[in-house]
């Protein structure tokens, strides 16, 4: 017993000594070819396909398939259809990858035009009638939050079946 009293002192005298080498050097440089600090995403100027990999392909995918095994729905061929319904606009915006990315209100809305083209990810899902996003139409509707995605998702697939849109998203969606 004594014996486990002295080990526990001995770690507790030692342990502010262990995370003060943790504590980084103020004085420490720049690892050589990375003087500048990093530009932020909204600052870089990357492409719209580049912001597209950065934001978005870690879950839905380079190619727009998603993951069902994620819980990560399909966009390729289908996200168009959520400009179909009421509220679908906004949700596209809303949903928390796209408002809460890195992307400015411009890039944003860059990367959802980029989406609805019918020789890109939405394809033949985009209405005839498709009128881009703009910056400011993004910036209004980015600072409402979506408060409740899975059921706000499931009322908007709700609204497209009773349209007759077939729903070919890669989810099981029972409702």
């Amino acid at each position: 017993m004594r014996l486990l009293l002295i080990v526990g002192l001995a770690c507790a005298m030692a342990a502010p000594v262990a995370m003060a080498r943790a504590i980084p050097n103020p004085n420490q440089k720049h690892a050589p070819g990375n003087e500048s600090p990093q530009t932020p995403i909204a600052r870089a100027g990357y492409s719209t396909p580049t912001n597209y990999q950065l934001q978005c392909a870690g879950c839905h995918l380079g190619d727009g398939t998603g993951s069902k095994a994620n819980d990560t729905p399909k966009m390729k061929d289908f996200v168009g259809n959520f400009l179909k319904v009421e509220g679908g606009r906004e949700f596209l915006v809303r949903v928390p990858g796209m408002s809460q990315s890195a992307l400015n209100n411009d890039q944003l809305a860059d990367l959802l035009n980029w989406l609805m083209r019918k020789d890109g990810m939405a394809g033949k899902s985009v209405p005839d009638d498709y009128k881009p996003y703009t910056g400011e139409e993004v910036a209004k509707i980015r600072g409402v939050t979506l408060l409740n995605l899975p059921d706000t998702r499931a009322g908007l697939i709700k609204e497209m079946r009773s349209q007759g849109i077939t729903i070919d998203d890669g989810m099981d969606n029972a409702y």
